[in-house]
């Protein structure tokens, strides 16, 4: 009975995000209203409040869920080592792709632009912990703005990829971002 009641639970919640994720496809955060996420998600209004407490809390955990992913995803990578800066972004993009619609939406003008702030936080924490840990840092300060210029922008690049439809591969996508991270614009094979 026990598990019963969890995957209900899991479904109700699977829905409610994907409901919400289809109405943000069409308008801002602001514009809808609980009534109509739940007839979305054909779930009663008192089903919905037993697991958030606005349509703010759902997407919130949506977001926080990407963000956990992510988050375990980037710890397993050395930010030295070229090949692992490689694997590590193409294993983002591939996570991006697997995502596409949420990334899509999230990183649009109905998502919450907060969330972009939140993956480049993610990131340069990452980032910034391992070059710190193996005393690859001489200057924080400046660390922490080259590091923040390269995701941001990586980041940038991602949300047009998306918007333009992916017609890239992520290794075609994986080639830019590490190339120009790696060796700047000046040297990339433009």
């Amino acid at each position: 009975m026990e598990k019963k009641l969890d995957r209900r639970k899991k479904y109700t919640r699977m829905v409610l995000k994907d409901s919400l994720m289809e109405l943000l496809n069409d308008k801002p955060i602001s514009s809808i209203t609980i009534k109509e996420l739940c007839s979305q998600a054909d779930i009663n209004r008192s089903t919905f409040y037993s697991h958030f407490t606005d349509q703010y809390d759902l997407l919130n955990h949506i977001e926080e869920e990407i963000i956990e992913e992510l988050d375990q995803s980037l710890l397993q990578y050395n930010y030295q080592n070229k090949k692992e800066m490689f694997a590590m972004a193409k294993y983002l993009l591939d996570y991006v792709v697997s995502r596409s619609e949420h990334f899509r939406i999230l990183f649009s003008e109905h998502g919450n632009k907060g969330f972009q702030h939140r993956v480049m936080e993610a990131a340069q924490s990452h980032i910034m912990s391992s070059l710190n840990h193996d005393h690859i840092i001489s200057n924080k300060t400046r660390s922490k703005y080259i590091s923040l210029y390269v995701i941001s922008g990586s980041i940038n690049v991602i949300e047009r990829w998306l918007e333009d439809g992916m017609k890239e591969s992520t290794e075609e996508m994986t080639r830019i971002i590490t190339e120009v991270s790696n060796n700047g614009m000046l040297h990339a094979n433009l």
